[in-house]
């Protein structure tokens, strides 16, 4: 006998050849941002703001430290 409990907890499980498809699409997807699109995006952003840094030292500001 099945406790009630049981059937709540259980996800349920897909059912139609679409419903499968969907659930595969969804894992690409996730696997897509999580390996290649959110690394990269990373990169690009930290290496974007050391790039405004940099070009702001060498235009405006000079380098950190005490003046020389």
């Amino acid at each position: 006998m099945e406790h009630s409990i049981d059937k709540v907890n259980k996800p349920p499980q897909p059912n139609t050849p679409g419903e499968i498809q969907e659930k595969r699409r969804e894992l690409a997807v996730f696997l897509f941002l999580a390996i290649v699109l959110f690394p990269i995006l990373s990169v690009i952003i930290v290496a974007g703001y050391g790039f405004i840094v940099w070009m702001t030292q060498v235009f405006f500001t000079g380098p950190p430290g005490p003046p020389g």
